[in-house]
């Protein structure tokens, strides 16, 4: 389409919506403003238009103010409650200073709609461009109670300190990232951005959700909100909570079932290992013969371990390391004296299994050593000394209960 052809026909530009999903109540909490093109007898979506660099941006803001000016109409028209979320980039916000669409959402709310029903969308992108005028611009909206949303969050890592500093309310993500990414690589992205997001109070929302698995994994990785083609697609009418075609509330109870199944088969398995180790704890006879005491425990866990070894609880060494090479547990003396307090949460561990007098199982991670996925179950045998043993991939990878 030509962008003359959409500005000079403006009358042939209409809104279309698509609704945003709450995960707490399952119900619509505010739409997306997107635009279509009446060409002949097909609407044409007008997101080649505002994403092509040669448009003027002069042109995109005339649109999109349109769009805006009718999507509000319409929401004040039919007492339509929730968000509304409107797109736009650095360069159309910087032109005036974003002053335009300042004032006409000050006028709305004169006529009712309130300036903290608006949710701007920037993306990521943007702040490779005059951050610091952007930032400024952004805040000042959030003075008037304007919601602001990060689009695209995870595209650049390189950017998590601006996001920070901005503190957006809003973190949106794309699922579509999840096929660009191997899972190893693509969760601990994920874990990154919820970190981020409950240290600056913003809320997850997973955009372009198109498939049921992608549900799952919003869901799963903290998402408050879902948007995409598989809850509801974009339409010109306002759909409500009743209307959407997905059951949200049966699906998420799905999900939930069977997460609290592989909870149970997790903690099944920590009380076969408990027991295991229980029934040889009379054979401890202190630090000094602690690798005879390994030695007596490595064929309970020939299947499952790849090493183990045992800390006082400063995370010093007392042991060797009993490493499986081939099927044979081999001792490694030149391991002993290592201490391992500087590994995140190894202390806070060794407290909590002192104090609970229970084993632990370690959320999955990259050994250092194998560069392998693995997890580590560690057990106190007295209030001193902590056995760890370390669960090869190959076990996780059978036991997919594992993996999660």
């Amino acid at each position: 389409m030509d962008p003359l052809d959409i500005v000079d026909n403006i009358e042939k530009v209409k809104p279309v919506y698509q609704p945003i999903i709450s995960a707490v109540r399952y119900d619509v909490i505010g739409y997306e403003v997107l635009g279509r093109f009446q060409d002949g007898h097909e609407w044409r979506s007008l997101g080649t238009f505002f994403q092509d660099n040669e448009v003027p941006e002069e042109f995109k803001v005339e649109v999109d103010q349109y769009l805006l000016d009718i999507a509000i109409s319409e929401m004040l028209e039919l007492n339509k409650e929730g968000y509304l979320f409107i797109n736009r980039n650095a360069k159309q916000l910087m032109i005036d200073n974003g002053e335009y669409l300042l004032e006409t959402l000050l006028t709305f709310e004169q006529r009712g709609f309130a300036m903290n029903r608006v949710v701007i969308e920037v993306t990521e992108h943007d702040f490779d461009e005059e951050f610091d005028s952007l930032s400024h611009l952004l805040n000042y909206y959030k003075t008037y109670g304007i919601k602001i949303a990060i689009d695209r969050v995870g595209a650049k890592s390189s950017n998590i300190d601006r996001i920070r500093q901005l503190e957006p309310h809003i973190l949106k993500i794309n699922t579509k990232i999840i096929r660009t990414y191997n899972t190893e690589g693509f969760q601990d992205i994920m874990y990154s951005l919820s970190m981020l997001a409950r240290r600056i109070g913003a809320a997850m929302l997973f955009e372009n959700i198109e498939v049921d698995a992608q549900l799952h994994f919003a869901w799963k990785h903290g998402g408050r909100y879902y948007q995409g083609h598989y809850l509801a697609e974009p339409d010109f009418s306002l759909a409500s909570s009743e209307t959407l075609s997905l059951d949200l509330e049966k699906k998420v109870d799905g999900y939930i079932q069977r997460e609290k199944s592989l909870v149970e088969q997790r903690l099944s398995l920590v009380l076969l290992w408990e027991e295991k180790i229980k029934k040889l704890l009379s054979k401890w006879d202190g630090p000094d013969k602690a690798d005879l005491f390994i030695e007596e425990i490595t064929n309970q866990f020939n299947v499952e371990s790849f090493r183990m070894f045992i800390c006082n609880g400063n995370g010093l060494q007392v042991s060797s390391n009993f490493r499986r090479r081939d099927g044979i547990w081999e001792q490694e003396p030149l391991e002993k004296g290592s201490n391992w307090a500087f590994r995140p949460y190894f202390l806070e561990n060794v407290m909590q299994m002192k104090t609970w007098k229970k084993g632990m199982l370690s959320d999955i991670y990259s050994d250092i050593e194998t560069r392998e996925m693995v997890r580590t179950f560690s057990y106190p045998l007295t209030d001193q000394h902590f056995l760890f043993i370390d669960i090869g991939y190959s076990y996780i990878y059978e036991n997919d209960f594992l993996l999660i």
